[in-house]
């Protein structure tokens, strides 16, 4: 038996004795209160021994925190259940009777509910204690052959080190070390919402030293990889060892070598890049408000968004709503003056989505007063105008660019087959040829698809790959195969502004404020962490009351771009 398996075994036997000494504590309690009920083929004691144990057991064998609130919040969820199997379900049957699950059950069987949370709850408190001691009585060991260094702080990232310590957490210990340039892990569907105002920046974002209590973070950029010696060298300096590789470093924006596009363009992959893109628009208003040329305050008014994908659909959307939400503030500037212009090199916007919905969102946004330029790129810019492929130039001091975004520079510089746009090649199980030790996730792979294509770069996708990279991680370091990646796209999302949104889930169309409602609801669901969420839904319920706030932070904000 390996390591895992006795480490499994451990934790479900302190489980079952947690379970029984808290019997002991609850079950006399419990007695004199009348909570406990003998069944008519036992003796009573003897079977909340037994149900005491048995749920202690299964307590260990479902923990996977090692603090003590999530263990007594799992402890308790152990007694419910065991409530609604025994009390509600066994004991009817026991009894001669079908059980019915009622209102009036559920009250008859309310003193075994307190009994029963009481019980999980000390389950929970005893069973982490028992763990804390075993912690602190055993020796400590160098993990051998299990130091890994994950570099990129994105969901594959974060992903594969929280699963990694799911691991340790079970007996397998790992080193794992997270390199990262931004101590953040980014929430991205909602970043063109903090570029519209509508949301705070650090409400869709989570320290990945939070996310991921129990890894080593350095806030560092990886600058060289040694693949002989297998080291990871920082721009600081630091030398890191390791014996598996994950990269997960995402994408950066890619501007084509266009002249001047990556001098003047804003981007949407950071925090701080939609912070300053909303600034930049509120002095635009400001200079506008008080500009007395007609020509000038035309060019200030005007936004340009070069790609037709859910980024800059999102994007255009927002800087919409931005605009004329806060319009009023500004008595100098006419509701007719703000111009919004869409290029794209495709026929249809969103080509994610089917036709039908590339449609929908193309004649909303229309009526909203969104020009597109379909067919056609952004070929040129400067600081003063963008000239696209057509020979058309518009004049404006905002281009906003989501047309191109290539794998971190990091994997150019590796001596490893590369794929599609300079992506790293991948075998079915995240694995890199040729490179021994060394796992690819998230934007940066080209990772195959059951089909023949290559998984595509969306947020879903590199939760799961990050998840599967520690897997097969764990398992090729107990002397196990590893397994292939397996996820299928459960759905789409895009929001439109004024509360509007397409969708596919499931092959299901929805749109409109259906489509809304159902956009929100998912990712506020899927956001990292209750206080994050609950902070998001207050910002979206003051966004339904008051306008965005104008406030300018930056005299003279910079763009930034990575």
């Amino acid at each position: 038996m390996d390591g895992l398996g006795r480490s499994r075994r451990g934790v479900i036997a302190a489980g079952a004795a947690s379970g029984l000494l808290a019997g002991l504590v609850v079950g006399p309690v419990a007695a004199y209160s009348g909570m406990m009920r003998a069944a008519p083929m036992a003796p009573g004691w003897l079977m909340f021994g037994v149900y005491a144990t048995v749920t202690g057991a299964a307590l260990g064998a479902v923990a996977r925190q090692r603090r003590p609130a999530p263990m007594i919040a799992a402890g308790l969820l152990v007694g419910l259940l065991a409530w609604v199997g025994w009390t509600l379900t066994v004991e009817p049957l026991l009894h001669g009777r079908l059980p019915t699950w009622s209102a009036r059950a559920a009250a008859d069987g309310y003193r075994a509910l307190v009994a029963d949370s009481l019980h999980g709850a000390l389950m929970g408190v005893l069973l982490y204690g028992l763990s804390a001691l075993v912690r602190v009585s055993a020796p400590v060991q160098e993990p051998v052959g299990r130091r890994v260094v994950v570099v990129g702080g994105g969901f594959a990232g974060v992903a594969a080190a929280q699963r990694l310590e799911d691991h340790a957490a079970r007996g397998r210990p790992f080193d794992v070390t997270i390199l990262s340039d931004s101590n953040y892990l980014l929430f991205t569907p909602m970043l063109a919402e903090v570029a519209g105002g509508a949301l705070e920046a650090q409400h869709i974002s989570v320290p990945v030293r939070a996310a991921c209590p129990r890894t080593r973070f350095v806030k560092d950029r990886a600058e060289t990889v040694d693949l002989e010696q297998r080291l990871v060298r920082t721009a600081r300096g630091a030398v890191l060892p390791y014996d598996h590789l994950v990269l997960a470093v995402g994408a950066v924006p890619h501007f084509f070598d266009l002249p001047g596009v990556a001098e003047h363009a804003f981007t949407l992959k950071s925090l701080g890049a939609a912070t300053v893109l909303r600034e930049h628009v509120l002095g635009l208003l400001e200079q506008a408000d008080a500009e007395p040329d007609k020509g000038h305050r035309a060019e200030l008014l005007t936004f340009v968004v070069a790609g037709g994908g859910f980024a800059g659909t999102e994007a255009v959307a927002e800087l919409f709503d931005l605009v004329h939400g806060v319009l009023h503030f500004y008595p100098g500037l006419d509701p007719g003056e703000p111009r919004f212009v869409l290029a794209h090199p495709g026929m249809r916007i969103l080509p994610e989505l089917s036709a039908e919905l590339g449609a929908y969102a193309l004649d909303r946004l229309q009526a909203r007063g969104v020009e597109f330029r379909l067919g056609t790129r952004v070929a040129s810019a400067d600081a003063q105008a963008v000239r696209l492929a057509d020979g058309t130039v518009i004049g404006t001091r905002t281009l906003v660019w989501t047309a191109g975004n290539r794998p971190s520079p990091l994997v150019q510089r590796l001596p490893i087959a590369m794929g599609r746009g300079g992506t790293v090649v991948t075998n079915g199980c995240l694995k890199v040829a040729g490179a021994e030790g060394v796992w690819a996730v998230g934007d940066c792979a080209q990772i195959p698809a059951e089909d023949g294509s290559a998984q595509p770069p969306t947020a879903q996708h590199a939760l799961r790959e990050g998840r599967t990279v520690a897997d097969n991680i764990a398992a090729v370091t107990a002397g196990h195969a590893a397994s292939p990646f397996r996820f299928r796209t459960r759905g789409t999302l895009v929001a439109l502004g004024h509360r509007t949104a397409c969708a596919e889930i499931r092959g299901r169309r929805f749109s409109g404020l259906a489509a809304w409602l159902l956009w929100r609801g998912i990712y506020l669901a899927k956001l990292p962490g209750l206080e994050k969420r609950l902070r998001v839904l207050f910002d979206w319920l003051l966004d339904l009351a008051f306008p965005r706030d104008i406030t300018v932070t930056m005299s003279r904000p910079a763009k930034e771009r990575m």
